[in-house]
């Protein structure tokens, strides 16, 4: 087993909490008797058959143990693979019946109410979820059922769990749910149906949902990950305020080391899944023991990048460029919604030009407008010296050789028929026409070139993981060479680490082809490391825009100055100072 590095004066098994700058004093902070563990988790393994038996097993959780306190924020954080989600699933017996779990969890203090979960049976565990132990996932479209209102949901979790109430008394507990998480018109939004969210307010009935019978312990998985800045700031800090008010106790899985600073108290870190180290938060960003612990801090990005030279190479045509282009859609009431109003920005040849804003600012709309894949109501948009919907149709399919695309969802958009090789290859068969022994040279040096090996042509999507994926996907963008690429939140999904491998990877390959490129992204740290300039939208207009240095270090407009705020920084002491002052 890997040695554990922990702070001075703890064991991983029952650390002691700590109070003071950068860490929050939550209920956990009373006497002895009060800190007795809500949760004991004791050498927890997890182990996965594969095909059958026919393949070797995959030991994804060995040894791992902790202790969580009441009111205490826990955060598990490790890179993809870590077992810091398989770890909070086999809690609730959640992992299906190819996987085999050992170990100890036990729920509860002392006395009748204590249970071990590990083992337990499935009735009794039915019981224990929701009612003692409830979770929050990343996402909240999954969790949520979409043909029944949230109303109705919060309802049926309060018949299963708190059969003695009555239909007035659980309506009122619903009301009372969505009043805590800070919904307006929690009475009204009852008749709502989950598409009728936002992101954010989805994430908040997720809790509210989670918070119904008062749980001992809540399991938040990567709660914010999918979530913009500024609304990942609003969702902290319903979970910070329900954690003064209440006494659940909250396990946070996250490979977000900025949130880890803005809202946990201990931290445990896994690796290969196994923890490397345990220790009060500050403790850890500032004297981190374990080697691996100090790789994880390094690669998280922060802004504040110093001045670098633009990659634009001075050009007159634009590589793209939109002239007061306004985008609107339709609402299914036939009103007109105006996603995108008057924008005027280009983006010049080798240049990289970051988008960003809140959920519903318009730059993703921009993005696929660039690409075709959205009507312009109003104004231009020139690509590559083309303009969709006015060029020939033969025009604009020979620009678009040109243009090369990265999604978010990397495993979305490669197809999973496809090997690896075949999902390169194709865009070099149908437009450039390579075949043979030189289709395969030029795809080994494509993958090759986003650090792959040139061996993995054969693999197919599921043999890899998300930031292998999304590398793929890069090789796969800019095999024609392109003069410009659309990258829509690319590194959004991964965690720190494999976030910066692809930020490496793309960085390289940007400086090598020199293409444009038109960065889309709420995430600011990202943006610093990347962008030559950067353009601010808010409700579909564009409020600030010029060099990063300027934008992100000397903002003029308060909007940018609130999304600036609001991105945690991987600092508890910063974090808590920035808090307080936000306060005042």
């Amino acid at each position: 087993m890997t040695d554990v590095a922990t702070a001075s004066g703890t064991t991983p098994e029952t650390p002691a909490p700590e109070t003071g700058p950068g860490t929050t004093p939550g209920p956990a902070s009373g006497s002895a008797a009060d800190r007795a563990p809500v949760l004991e988790v004791r050498d927890l393994t997890v182990t996965f058959r594969v095909d059958d038996g026919h393949a070797p097993d995959v030991h994804a959780v060995r040894g791992v143990s902790f202790d969580v306190l009441p009111g205490e924020v826990l955060a598990v954080v490790g890179e993809s693979g870590s077992g810091k989600s398989v770890t909070s699933l086999a809690l609730l017996g959640l992992l299906g019946r190819h996987a085999t779990v050992g170990g100890s969890a036990r729920l509860g203090g002392s006395g009748q109410d204590r249970v071990e979960l590990i083992g337990l049976e499935r009735r009794a565990l039915q019981d224990v979820r929701g009612r003692r132990v409830a979770m929050v996932f990343q996402d909240s479209s999954g969790a949520l059922d979409p043909v029944f209102t949230v109303g109705y949901q919060l309802d049926e979790m309060l018949r299963r769990h708190a059969p003695d109430l009555t239909r007035a008394q659980r309506r009122e507990r619903s009301v009372e749910l969505l009043r805590m998480v800070e919904l307006p018109d929690p009475a009204e939004r009852l008749k709502f149906y989950p598409h009728q969210f936002s992101g954010g307010q989805a994430q908040r009935v997720m809790i509210a949902m989670a918070l119904a019978c008062d749980p001992e312990v809540l399991l938040a998985d990567e709660p914010t990950t999918a979530l913009d800045v500024t609304v990942q700031r609003e969702v902290l800090d319903v979970l910070r305020r329900l954690r003064e008010r209440v006494a659940t106790a909250i396990v946070l899985i996250t490979h977000d080391m900025g949130v880890v600073a803005d809202l946990a108290d201990r931290v445990v870190v896994m690796r290969g899944g196994e923890v490397v180290e345990t220790a009060v938060v500050r403790e850890l960003f500032e004297a981190p023991r374990a080697a691996y612990t100090r790789e994880l801090l390094a690669a998280v990005p922060r802004v504040g990048t110093p001045d670098r030279p633009s990659g634009a190479d001075g050009a007159e045509r634009p590589a793209l460029a939109f002239d007061d282009l306004v985008v609107e859609y339709r609402d299914r009431r036939g009103r007109a919604v105006r996603a995108v109003d008057g924008v005027t920005l280009s983006v010049q040849p080798g240049e990289i030009v970051a988008l960003v804003g809140e959920s519903g600012s318009g730059k993703s709309s921009m993005g696929r407008c660039a690409l075709g894949l959205a009507p312009v109501t109003s104004g231009t948009v020139e690509v590559v010296g083309t303009r969709p919907g006015q060029d020939t149709p033969r025009a604009v399919r020979a620009a678009r050789a040109r243009i090369g695309v990265v999604f978010q969802n990397p495993a979305a958009s490669l197809n999973p028929r496809y090997s690896i090789g075949e999902s390169v290859a194709e865009p070099l068969r149908v437009h450039a026409g390579l075949r043979g022994p030189e289709l395969e040279r030029r795809t080994a040096e494509l993958l090759e070139s986003v650090e792959l090996p040139a061996a993995w042509v054969s693999r197919y999507p599921h043999e890899l993981s998300g930031g292998q994926l999304q590398r793929v996907s890069i090789a796969r963008a800019i095999s024609l060479g392109p003069d410009l690429l659309i990258a829509d939140e690319p590194t959004s999904a991964l965690d720190v680490s494999v976030q910066a491998t692809v930020l490496d990877v793309f960085r390289q390959v940007q400086r090598d082809l020199g293409f444009a490129c038109l960065f889309i992204s709420h995430d600011l740290a990202v943006v610093d490391e990347l962008a030559d300039r950067v353009a601010v939208l808010h409700q579909g207009k564009l409020v600030e825009s010029g060099p990063r240095a300027a934008v992100l270090g000397r903002p003029e407009q308060d909007y940018t100055r609130r999304l600036l705020a609001a991105a945690p920084v991987p600092d508890p002491v910063e974090q808590a100072a920035r808090r307080a002052g936000a306060a005042r």
